[in-house]
C-alpha cells in the first residue's frame, strides 16, 4: 500500500471515529462552544455522523487501488470536516470564545496538511527505482 493511499486509511478512520466518539458519543464543552456559529444551523450531532461518514469515504477510497480520482475524493472528504472546524473556530476565536484561537491554528494546519499531501506523488514502483550505489 502506497503511503497517500495509508494516510487516507489512517486519517480516514481517526475521522470516523473522531466524529462517533468524540462528538457523537461525547461532545467537549469547548468543541460545542468553539462550533456555535454553525450548530446554530446543524445540531452537532449531524456533523458528529458528517465526521463518521466522511471519514469511511475517505478510509475507503485509501484501499482503492489505481483510482486516482477516487482517492482525491478521499482527500477532499478528509478536508472538508477539518476546514469547516478551523473556521467554525475561527469566527468564535475572533467574537465570543477567544480560547478558540489555538484550536482555530491546529485544524487550520491540519487542514492544510492533507491538501498538501493530496497533491504529493507516490514513489515509483520497486523495480522502476534506481539501485543504490
Amino acid at each position: 500500500m502506497s503511503r497517500r493511499r495509508a494516510f487516507l486509511v489512517t486519517i480516514g478512520t481517526g475521522w470516523a471515529l473522531y466524529g462517533g466518539l468524540g462528538i457523537v458519543g461525547n461532545p467537549r464543552y469547548g468543541t460545542a462552544r468553539g462550533m456555535a456559529s454553525i450548530t446554530r444551523y446543524v445540531p452537532l450531532d449531524v456533523l458528529g455522523w458528517m465526521w463518521v461518514v466522511l471519514g469511511l469515504a475517505a478510509a475507503l477510497a485509501g484501499l482503492a487501488v489505481g483510482c486516482p480520482r477516487v482517492q482525491a475524493a478521499g482527500y477532499t472528504a478528509l478536508a472538508v470536516p477539518a476546514g469547516l472546524w478551523a473556521g467554525s473556530f475561527a469566527v468564535a476565536a475572533a467574537t465570543t470564545y477567544s480560547e478558540a484561537i489555538g484550536s482555530a491554528c491546529g485544524w487550520g494546519a491540519f487542514t492544510i496538511g492533507v491538501v498538501l499531501v493530496s497533491g504529493m506523488d507516490d514513489p515509483p514502483p520497486l523495480y522502476l527505482r534506481k539501485r543504490g550505489r
